[in-house]
């Protein structure tokens, strides 16, 4: 019997997405360790954190560059205590040079996972070919990384099934969870005022005191507001609503909430044609292309539940046989240099 390899993960803390990532990963027999190299659990570590990088780095002196150092020296301890036989990095551009120094010494098998556009990462065209294996989640970047030399691959977003159980009652409301941009702003207001009912959830949102402070924003729009949720709360909120918007941003490739909203039973408005690579546009999903066109859908939504159960069930289905963070190990399985 083989023994069982050792897989680490090195990963942002970011809505706790690679845990989910790791079950995943688990799910197919390896021994799954997590370090999340920009954590602060406990409230000391938070303070730490507080006085020692971002304190400094309002001020003007070297908090980031510290904050850096520190989190390499940690990652790096990790390296040596795990001994993994493989490794998977994700993002993860923050950490120095003699991170990747130690990776490429020990000559452990690893991939680097790109679950945002390289523009906003450090990273150059000349690093991702440095490395045996890049994975994007943008299908095009991962086509231009690999027309510029690198091992690159696409992997899309997935989504948890085991993160959540399904909600047992629907609310009538059109719901967002996310950041708060101009054009996500404009297009709640519009469905409010087209008598929509609307409900947004994020700190940019949000009229709390303490939330407003620490945005360093007084004003905020006149909707239906609630304060950060955690992620497993935000696939139950989004599946209980009457259909979740998915508005994305200057980006490549398509958000987890893609996967996250159909693969929980919820109703998945997205504005991006290219979703027909992954669901059924009008069956497993609802396309709108404009906010006039967003109101219409919204209110035959509301006003026809059986119609939009119709394509809950459809898009279920195909998430759960498709779209899963098990499915998205099975292809990265497939890709180790």
């Amino acid at each position: 019997m083989m023994p069982t390899e050792k897989l680490l993960i090195v990963s942002p803390a970011f809505h706790g997405y690679c845990h989910s990532i790791a079950d995943g990963f688990s799910q197919l027999g390896y021994e799954v360790t997590v370090h999340r190299y920009d954590a602060f659990d406990t409230f000391k570590d938070k303070i730490r954190n507080k006085a020692l990088y971002e304190l400094p780095s309002k001020i003007g002196l070297q908090g980031q560059k510290a904050a850096e150092i520190a989190a390499t020296a940690k990652a790096l301890r990790v390296l040596d205590e795990v001994k993994p036989d493989k490794l998977i990095v994700i993002k993860a551009d923050g950490l120095g040079d003699n991170f990747w120094q130690k990776v490429d010494e020990s000559r452990i098998p690893h991939i680097l996972w790109l679950y945002d556009d390289l523009k906003r990462h450090r990273y150059t065209l000349e690093f991702l070919k440095s490395r045996p294996t890049v994975v994007s989640y943008a299908r095009l970047e991962a086509e231009e990384f690999s027309l510029n030399g690198a091992n690159a691959h696409f992997v899309a977003n997935g989504y948890d099934p085991r993160l959540a159980d399904f909600p047992t009652e629907r609310i009538p409301e059109i719901v967002f969870v996310g950041s708060r941009y101009d054009n996500r702003e404009k297009m709640m207001l519009a469905l409010q005022e087209a008598g929509v009912p609307v409900r947004v959830y994020g700190r940019a949102w949000s009229h709390h005191p303490f939330d407003r402070l620490r945005t360093w924003e007084i004003k905020r729009p006149e909707l239906p507001a609630e304060r950060d949720i955690p992620l497993a709360e935000a696939y139950k909120v989004q599946a209980a609503a009457a259909a979740s918007l998915n508005v994305h941003g200057l980006q490549a490739g398509l958000s987890m909430r893609t996967f996250e909203v159909p693969g929980m039973n919820g109703l998945q408005l997205i504005d991006r044609p290219d979703v027909e690579e992954f669901y059924e546009v009008g069956k497993e999903v609802l396309l709108y292309h404009s906010t006039d066109e967003l109101i219409e859908i919204c209110q035959r939504v509301i006003a026809e539940p059986s119609w939009s159960d119709s394509i809950r069930e459809a898009g279920l289905k195909r998430s759960q046989a498709e779209h899963t963070f098990f499915h998205r190990a099975q292809k990265m399985n497939l890709l180790w240099a």
